[in-house]
């Protein structure tokens, strides 16, 4: 199956759609797939599901005709045990459509703040790449970004570095793994003013052991903040369970670790068929 960027779209589609559902069921209402006479861009949920829509959208594309809503029940006749029911909506779009639908899915994406443009931070960056959030890559030092980043990456060059913080979306979850454990700690102080001041930050995060927090957390006492604020802070981040140090490993602990937060426009979990 061809998958389709937004720079590519200039046909008309079929917008399948998940209108509502019922029971188990691998996606939710609201998710959508736009299908093209040889290319389909976003997903439903996968399996023999997606297969019958998509052929059932191609017919359509071709000059079929049909209900503009459709249940399909998940069961043996799919080959998928869910046992839920979900009503797929057919709809005939155009470029215009899907560039609107993708600009109003964009918005659905959680702000996130990751501090620190080194090993972990890129690996980081590419293990985010496909799930709901909003990056902002932040750090102090020039050139240190690479020169192609995944969509919904926004790379800033900030000196000092935790002058950033005051400028960040409300509602960001902050990473915090530059070089140095000044800047670190920098960091984690602007962003518990921050929270005294709006308390507007979902998670603060700072990549360490927990020797490390124990002296951070001595050295932010001496700069006044409270053990409740202090509270705030989770470090060591990540999963707990998933072992090793690896660049790759912490990032795939730490997008879980983020995951568990339930993004806030998020329409419900999403479990597969």
């Amino acid at each position: 199956m061809k998958v389709v960027t937004p720079g590519s779209i200039s046909d008309a589609a079929v917008l399948v759609s998940v209108e509502a559902t019922q029971g188990s069921v691998p996606r939710e209402a609201g998710t959508w797939m736009a299908v093209f006479p040889a290319a389909v861009l976003g997903t439903i949920g996968g399996g023999h599901l997606e297969l019958d829509a998509i052929e059932e959208a191609r017919r359509r594309l071709a000059g079929g005709q049909g209900d503009d809503v459709r249940p399909y029940a998940l069961g043996p006749g799919l080959g998928q045990c869910c046992g839920g029911v979900m009503q797929l909506r057919f709809q005939r779009v155009g470029a215009s459509d899907i560039a609107a639908l993708q600009a109003r899915q964009a918005l659905r994406r959680a702000p996130l703040a990751l501090f620190g443009g080194g090993h972990v931070g890129k690996a980081l960056v590419q293990a985010l790449a496909p799930l709901p959030f909003a990056v902002t890559w932040i750090d102090s030092r020039d050139e240190i970004f690479p020169p192609q980043v995944p969509d919904h990456v926004v790379c800033e060059h900030s000196d000092p570095v935790h002058a950033a913080v005051a400028d960040l979306p409300a509602q960001s979850r902050v990473l915090i793994m530059s070089f140095s454990h000044a800047e670190d700690l920098d960091i984690v102080a602007a962003c518990l003013r921050r929270q005294r001041q709006r308390q507007d930050l979902c998670y603060i995060g700072l990549i360490g052991s927990r020797t490390k927090w124990a002296t951070f957390r001595h050295r932010l006492a001496e700069r006044g903040f409270t053990g409740e604020e202090l509270s705030r802070v989770t470090c060591p981040i990540g999963l707990p369970g998933i072992r090793g140090k690896q660049p790759e490993v912490i990032a795939v602990a730490v997008a879980a670790q983020l995951l568990q937060l339930a993004p806030p426009h998020d329409e419900g979990g999403a479990r597969r068929g």
